[in-house]
């Protein structure tokens, strides 16, 4: 069976039928808990588990909810149903020579599309071609009012409800349970070069400001310990000419993988792990710890026992904000919303879900 082939929709295929009954399935425990006003937590494979607050109710799991639906490679789209597994849907597009070029992590072998959608987390290749939101082209979506709704579509031009569908990117299940989702792919890149460098934390920084400036193939620049990694891809030429010049040394291209998995050594230090999102050229913080550059300088993470009260308030004054990664440190892992911002929120999840059962306190104790 081709790629093109993965599960097409015909409402006479076995397939199909099991499909619809899954999704039936989920609209149905949604349903009951509306009607006996009880609260769900959204899981797959729990893969996420450790970010953000513990959310309350009863499970509901997606993961019988799976397989690819719709797969077009010639046109760069594909729809997944949101229990399937995220590796399984990324050896489909490797056949095709194809990736979710965000680079989402899966921290665990059990990881799926629905999480991924909903923890909205990229890689090391996010400054160079988007987040996670910026790929979801649709999504189906059970609401807070039982029903099973389709916003977005399979092609860009298609923007019926598309702000919508990319809002539930990063939204943690708090705003619906995902039953589907279609997402732009691309394909993987020519060609590449891996580097290490030895720079010092000031130089690594000019020398990323400077190259952000010029279109160089650049897509992953990581800084630690006295060593400025890059990842080099596209045409030949340009990221062999760019690549020599450097004059550094052949890294092992596995260094991103365990890098977006959290696989490092530096991730393995016992002390509390924060991510601080900052402008990439922002000054480095005055925190204790040790400290692991990301992004070209937008994502920085500590290993630190600094006070929480001080790390946000940093993260803060350099124009960014602090999400704590290590589960019992604080209440409240996710920086503080501003009343206006916070009040947004809790209107937006009124209207998606007014009972408030999807994965309530998951982000923040009163949304």
């Amino acid at each position: 069976m081709s790629a093109t082939q993965h599960n097409q929709s015909s409402p006479n295929r076995p397939g199909d039928r099991l499909s619809a009954a899954s999704e039936t399935a989920l609209l149905e425990q949604v349903c009951e808990a509306l009607n006996e006003g009880t609260a769900l937590n959204i899981q797959g494979g729990n893969s996420i588990a450790f970010l953000g607050r513990t959310a309350q109710g009863n499970v509901l799991n997606t993961k019988i909810h799976t397989g690819v639906v719709n797969y077009d490679p010639t046109e760069l789209v594909v729809s997944v149903k949101s229990g399937t597994s995220l590796a399984e849907l990324e050896n489909i597009l490797a056949e095709k020579g194809q990736s979710l070029p965000f680079e989402p992590p899966h921290f665990t072998e059990h990881a799926t599309v629905g999480g991924m959608v909903a923890a909205g987390i990229a890689g090391p290749r996010r400054p160079w071609v988007g987040s996670v939101r910026d790929f979801v082209l649709g999504t189906k979506v059970i609401t807070g009012h039982g029903k099973l709704l389709r916003f977005g579509g399979e092609v860009m031009k298609n923007v019926a409800g598309y702000d919508l569908s990319r809002l539930m990117a990063g939204s943690f299940g708090c705003l619906g349970l995902i039953t589907e989702v279609s997402m732009k792919v691309l394909p993987k890149p020519r060609h590449e070069r891996h580097l290490s460098l030895n720079y010092d934390q000031k130089t690594a920084l000019k020398k990323l400001t400077e190259w952000a400036q010029q279109p160089l193939p650049i897509t992953g620049a990581c800084f630690y310990q006295d060593q400025l990694y890059l990842r080099l891809e596209g045409g030949e030429a340009s990221v062999n000419n760019f690549a020599d010049s450097l004059q550094g040394v052949e890294l092992d291209p596995q260094f991103w993988h365990e890098l977006k998995e959290q696989k490092l050594a530096f991730f393995n230090n016992s002390q509390p792990l924060w991510r601080l999102s900052l402008p990439a050229d922002a000054k480095q913080p005055s925190l204790q710890g040790d400290c692991l550059i990301d992004w070209g300088g937008a994502q920085r993470w500590f290993k630190t026992s600094d006070a929480e009260a001080e790390i946000r308030s940093q993260a803060s004054e350099l124009g960014g904000h602090a999400t704590c990664f290590t589960t019992g440190i604080t209440d409240q892992p996710f920086q503080p919303l501003q009343p206006l911002l916070m009040r947004y929120h809790q209107q937006l999840k009124a209207q998606l879900d007014p009972k408030g059962i999807f994965n309530p306190g998951r982000m923040y104790s009163d949304y």
